[in-house]
């Protein structure tokens, strides 16, 4: 190991560790859509949020390709990935896509979304521990510059997996990817194989399964997996990897003898822990409210989610691998879900007992301090529940891909993307098409302070919300949301200049949608950063009656 990096790495799997049950997806077949897209998301990305186009690049006949460890980090340049942990064959061509900590869409609107999820201790490996180089955002980046469709995808990320092996990045716990295009999606989650494995030991180096999500229905990933029984003949809907049930035997996680069908969200989950739990409840009873079994948790009580006595723990079984919603979702939906923060819920940290107090009158208000997002130091002081939000006030970034297959690639692919927290951020649409993007939006270091970072611009904001939060957010949303529902407006002219102009040029259809993009980035970070001045003008100390 080099002595160099070491700092780096601890840095990265700590940073790993503490986002290792944050990220959360969502996947919409394309009959389940309001438009007829097929939609894939991602929150709380890795720490790397800087996004830069990566162009299509040419290689000599022999030529290999590096697999790195430390792609997430952002305090390296934005040219280097970390170690060097070996090398695979390259390809003579790669594909354009946009790269970040978790990279996500390519020019043929090929998009990946990642959550982690847990396994057994039995399966865990750290880096050193065997030989297994692949990590899973190194899987997603090959499979983006390789792939067109989602089922190529699959087919590349789970023969990485099995012949490299695959190496959590991440706790280290298992992964989970929404791989989908403009025609259909798949559920794909990766187990490790646990220490020693060895490269040419004729073993598979992952354990995977993989499930299509049928048109008409959605899917959530709260970090936990989500694939249940295994028709293993039916190859239109379900892929594992040979050993998908042998290891769960050998291990005695499962018996064949017992009867019982394999699940493998049993074989290879451990005891499902709250935090997930809360994701699987919200989205359930938001778009399957009817579902059998489904707890209340709805409540305005702020005292209900201190009551015990009324909280249930369901089992898993009670949400399916996916489900037909109550409402055709549009990219907005999947927006309000990522900016959730149980709302009007049992979870709901903004409703705390700790922040009513009695007025003047012996009534009951909520104070201006409160917020979804108490620190540590708040909670401990206020004796404020720790439970997790979809929202995160340390979210990184994250995005919603919408793919649509009646327009050329260029234009059919929109990669809405938010920065730092979804709550408090606001989306910018970025085509397929784009050469480039903002400088605004490529940079980023938490070792200090960017005034041409748009992660930066947003943080910032996010930190001055707390000065008095009940009236600040009104004020972010009164100035954010405008301009998202203008983004919305315009897109139908968009699509349609750029199209014609498409028609026409290629290389000036993709010049007017890079240079839209741009000029989006731009006015947003402008919006936020005069946004700073309003909320420290409004609510300055100097005001709050000190």
């Amino acid at each position: 190991m080099n002595i160099k990096l070491l700092p780096l790495i601890v840095l990265f799997l700590a940073v790993s560790i503490l986002k290792s049950n944050s990220c959360t997806i969502i996947v919409a077949g394309k009959k389940a859509t309001a438009d007829g897209s097929v939609i894939v998301s991602h929150t709380d990305a890795g720490a790397d949020c800087r996004l830069r186009v990566m162009p299509r690049q040419k290689y000599p006949k022999g030529a290999m390709a590096p697999v790195y460890f430390g792609i997430q980090g952002c305090n390296q340049p934005i040219c280097e990935y970390g170690d060097t942990l070996g090398y695979i064959p390259q390809v003579r061509e790669t594909y354009r896509y946009i790269h970040s900590a978790y990279s996500h869409i390519n020019e043929f609107q090929l998009a990946i979304g990642e959550s982690t999820l847990s396994q057994r201790k039995e399966l865990k490996v750290d880096r050193g521990e065997g030989e297994q180089i692949m990590t899973i955002e190194q899987a997603q980046i090959f499979a983006l510059q390789r792939c067109k469709t989602a089922r190529e995808a699959l087919t590349l990320i789970t023969s990485l997996v099995e012949e490299y092996g695959f190496l959590p990045s991440c706790g280290p716990e298992s992964e989970c990817l929404a791989i989908a295009d403009p025609n259909e999606a798949w559920i794909l989650e990766v187990f490790s194989v646990g220490k020693g494995w060895k490269k040419d030991s004729g073993k598979l180096g992952a354990i995977w399964a993989a499930k299509r999500v049928p048109d008409d229905h959605v899917t959530m990933v709260p970090n936990w997996s989500i694939i249940k029984t295994i028709d293993i003949d039916d190859t239109e809907n379900y892929r594992a990897s040979a050993n998908y049930k042998q290891v769960a035997i050998d291990n005695g996680w499962y018996s064949p003898e017992s009867g019982k069908p394999f699940v493998w969200q049993e074989a290879y989950a451990p005891t499902p822990r709250e935090w997930a739990t809360g994701r699987f409840w919200l989205f359930h009873a938001l778009y399957a409210p009817e579902l059998p079994g489904l707890p209340d948790r709805w409540t305005k009580n702020p005292f209900d989610g201190e009551n015990q006595y009324t909280q249930y723990v369901e089992p898993l079984s009670v949400y399916p691998f996916s489900f037909k919603p109550n409402k055709k979702l549009a990219v907005q939906d999947v927006m309000k879900f990522q900016r959730s923060t149980f709302t009007g819920t049992i979870y709901d940290k903004e409703n705390s007992p700790a922040w009513y107090y009695p007025n003047k009158n012996g009534k009951l208000v909520k104070s201006a301090f409160a917020t979804p997002f108490p620190h540590k130091e708040t909670r401990q002081l206020l004796r404020i529940n720790s439970r997790r939000n979809v929202a995160r006030a340390r979210g990184e970034y994250g995005m919603v891909a919408q793919l649509r297959g009646w327009l050329p690639n260029e234009i059919g692919g929109i990669y809405y993307v938010y920065v730092d927290n979804a709550y408090t951020s606001p989306y910018v649409p970025i085509y397929a098409g784009v050469t480039d993007v903002a400088e605004c939006y490529k940079r980023y270091s938490k070792k200090k302070y960017d005034e041409q970072s748009m992660r930066w611009a947003v943080d910032f904001v996010d930190n001055l919300l707390y000065l008095r939060w009940q009236d600040a957010i009104k004020d972010v949303r009164a100035k954010r949301d405008p301009v998202e529902e203008r983004f919305f407006d315009e897109q139908k002219q968009m699509d349609e200049e750029a199209l014609k102009l498409l028609k026409k040029n290629k290389k000036k259809g993709q010049e007017y949608l890079t240079q839209k993009t741009i000029e989006r980035m731009n006015e947003l970070h402008k919006l936020y950063q005069d946004l700073r001045i309003d909320l420290i003008t409004k609510y300055t100390n100097n005001k709050q009656g000190i």
